[in-house]
């Protein structure tokens, strides 16, 4: 992870390799040869251009959007009205650009893309996060994230008020039905793991059943995942861990359900439906000729 923006959030920006990376990806699948389109106007066209949310969100993905504008043409000038965890209404001026006219129309689609995208996943979560006010749990992310927008989508949550799961495979260790049914037990897996990765990371296990839950809490593990438990198995998970490990929810969570699950007393509630579920923001561009 890289610098921190100026917004008033304690939120890191992944580092600029990793952006660069994604936006150039994304540049080269929409212009490949060229803008054929951005040719028909004139070289020496200049405009300006008002970036508009023509609905209420969360604002994510300023760094994409400029990053994008960057490559295409790194003297375009971007003025920004809002920046990344305000408060959008409908019809705000997020951002001015201007510039040469084609250049703005060929960052145009790239940079919004991201902007929607990221400001959609921060939009969603901060709704999940709102309904858990006043309780003791907390809304994680998973890696059910689009292909090459990993940590840019995780971003995304934490600036909509969630907290990160892993990142990845390589930093923290989840041991879920078939690396148990592989190992044969879960004290299998769980010894299996401390003998290669020592104490330093997550260590979770997902249990489908009380006798699991028994299982894990004897293996001491740092975490453990509920998966698919109804309420009253998760008011005795509580009870029977009395505070042992910290307790995560998972499987199929909805926004209307959030609340209940908090009351139970678990700490951690997993959404997929975060960084898969993905409903764009509704931005628009508008250009006039300067």
């Amino acid at each position: 992870m890289g610098k921190k923006r100026s917004n008033g959030s304690n939120v890191t920006l992944p580092n600029e390799d990793d952006i660069h990376e994604v936006v150039m990806r994304a540049l080269k699948e929409d212009l490949g040869t060229g803008d054929l389109t951005a040719n028909l106007i004139d070289v020496t066209s200049y405009s300006e251009a008002r970036l508009i949310c023509r609905e209420s969100a969360v604002l994510c993905g300023v760094a994409w959007f400029e990053r994008t504008c960057e490559i295409v043409d790194d003297s375009l000038i971007l003025s920004w009205h809002h920046q990344d965890s305000d408060l959008l209404d409908p019809e705000s001026l997020v951002c001015t650009l201007s510039g040469k006219s084609r250049s703005i129309l060929t960052a145009e689609r790239t940079a919004i893309n991201f902007l929607q995208t990221l400001s959609g996943t921060a939009t969603i979560t901060r709704d999940y996060v709102h309904q858990l006010e006043g309780t003791n749990t907390h809304v994680l992310d998973t890696r059910k994230t689009l292909p090459g927008m990993r940590l840019a989508q995780k971003y995304a949550v934490a600036i909509g008020g969630g907290q990160n799961h892993r990142i990845g495979l390589f930093d923290g260790i989840l041991i879920k039905e078939n690396h148990i049914a592989a190992a044969g037990s879960i004290h299998a897996a769980v010894t299996r793991a401390r003998e290669y990765a020592g104490d330093g990371l997550l260590l979770e296990v997902e249990v489908e059943s009380m006798s699991q839950l028994d299982e894990a809490i004897e293996a001491g593990v740092t975490r453990i995942m509920l998966d698919n438990f109804d309420l009253e198995m998760m008011k005795e998970a509580v009870e029977v861990n009395n505070g042992f490990a910290d307790l995560e929810v998972s499987g199929n969570v909805e926004l209307s359900k959030m609340r209940s699950i908090a009351d139970t007393g678990v700490d951690y509630i997993s959404v997929g439906a975060l960084t898969k579920h993905v409903r764009a923001i509704d931005f628009s561009l508008r250009m006039t000729n300067i």
